[in-house]
């Protein structure tokens, strides 16, 4: 049995150890970067393209679906390219998909903006096919969510800062383009005004264009070296001889639903709170903090457990206590909503000052952050346990589980038009309950066979 410890990439020079970490650490920050910016995307998109809640979390299903679609063409294409040129072309990927904005913005097609947003996905898939079983490999498996923690950190971080750019831009003065406002103009008048709108998300998705491209080019050339994880799958586990097909083994297939949950989960903390801030009565140019407040939770939730795993907490306990933590934050989001305990603070750092909001309901959204912020790298490591031979392929459906993030909210901007934001909060409750029992047993299933 093969001690993951001595993988291709740990064997190799520490300079060339230490560059892949760093590479692979400034993936995880684009994922972030790109990632997070569906949060201001979407009360963006629903006013310049005139769209209700459920239609405007398309912009996540678009984003999202990719990663359902294209996870096992990532995984087919990587055997051809290699990880290093793969990679590459996953940036370029989400280079076009960004250009695509450019007449998405000038006609206000939504399909258009959609379309950008799935190549964008893609470009994604591709990179975190590649990257998270790079960053499992590079050690021994008890301290994957270690690793993915501090990979987790750059992508969070980056999570932080993208929607104060991105929505200091794009959601400036946007509360003038009420619907109310809207509705009393003329026909030209209205559009003059959307077309101006939607014209502000040009300039940004040309610039992210230009440093994907430049990233695609220098990570070429770079002296990142490949993995070949074909050794590591064939002796991982000598159990998995006896196994014909990847559905065989529980542990992955619980996994990928609790992966599916865990993102949708997430996703709604992340991509909602802007709004929901919004329908509490806060102005766009106050609710932009909110998704960086969740963002700033989940940095402290990696960081704790960078700290606590594996010394303190083994990986499952960690989950077991993030998914209470989740329901308890989400049940409460739920209740406080009728205590109007609303106001602003000053907050300062380094002689550069802030006006930020504060809303009890939503804190208690923006903690969801801190509660799922170990879960993925929680989760992978202990559905990947075991597969050997089986491992790509497993990687691959996990990826396919982050379609969770295209679903789930969907449905919750479903039940927002149906019920009120503030309800719609209820579909939480049965993914951390799910999550809660794969933590608890899931994981540890090794065969569908009743077992005493």
């Amino acid at each position: 049995m093969t001690n993951l410890a001595e993988s291709p990439v740990t064997s190799r020079p520490k300079e060339n150890y230490i560059l892949s970490i760093t590479i692979i650490g400034i993936f995880f920050f684009i994922f972030g970067f790109v990632t997070w910016l569906n949060s201001v995307l979407i009360p963006f998109l629903k006013i310049a393209c005139e769209k209700n809640n459920f239609e405007s979390y398309f912009v996540a299903f678009a984003f999202y679906i990719s990663y359902f679609v294209m996870a096992i063409p990532s995984s087919f294409m990587l055997k051809k390219t290699g990880f290093k040129n793969g990679m590459s072309l996953g940036l370029v990927l989400m280079a076009i998909g960004a250009l695509i904005f450019i007449p998405a913005a000038y006609s206000r097609m939504y399909g258009l903006f959609l379309l950008g947003l799935f190549v964008q996905g893609t470009g994604l898939a591709v990179l975190q096919t590649a990257s998270n079983p790079y960053v499992t490999i590079l050690g021994p498996l008890e301290s994957a969510a270690k690793r993915i923690s501090i990979m987790g950190i750059c992508n969070k971080i980056a999570g932080v800062i993208s929607p104060l750019i991105l929505g200091t831009i794009v959601l400036k003065g946007m509360d003038r383009y009420d619907k109310t406002l809207l509705g009393a103009m003329d026909e030209w008048q209205k559009n003059a005004m959307l077309n101006d709108l939607a014209a502000r998300i040009i300039l940004p998705y040309v610039i992210m264009a230009l440093v994907l491209v430049i990233l695609a080019l220098l990570l070429k050339f770079s002296a990142i070296p490949d993995i070949d994880t074909d050794k590591e799958d064939d002796t991982i586990s000598s159990a998995t001889h006896s196994k014909t097909n990847i559905f065989q083994f529980p542990q992955l297939v619980l996994g990928v639903v609790a992966i599916f949950v865990y993102v949708g989960v997430e996703v709604i903390a992340v991509d909602t709170i802007i709004n929901y801030g919004k329908a509490r009565g806060f102005s766009f140019e106050l609710s932009k903090y909110f998704a960086s407040y969740t963002l700033a939770a989940m940095v402290l939730g990696y960081i704790i457990g960078i700290i606590a795993i594996p010394k303190y907490l083994k990986q499952e306990k960690a989950l077991m206590i993030s998914a209470m933590l989740g329901l308890g934050f989400g049940i409460l989001a739920i209740f406080s909503a009728g205590i109007h305990f609303q106001t602003t603070f000053l907050f300062t750092l380094a002689g550069f000052s802030m006006l930020l909001p504060f809303d009890l309901s939503v804190f208690f959204i923006a903690l969801l952050g801190l509660a799922n912020a170990i879960m993925w790298p929680a989760i992978w490591p202990l559905a990947i346990d075991g597969l050997g031979r089986f491992t790509k392929i497993g990687s691959s459906l996990l990826i396919m589980g982050i379609a969770g993030g295209a679903l789930i909210p969907l449905l919750y901007g479903r039940m927002v038009d149906s019920f009120s934001p503030t309800q719609a909060y209820w579909i939480l409750t049965p993914c951390y309950m799910f999550i809660f029992y794969y933590a608890m047993t899931g994981h540890k299933i090794r065969s569908w066979k009743y077992q005493h």
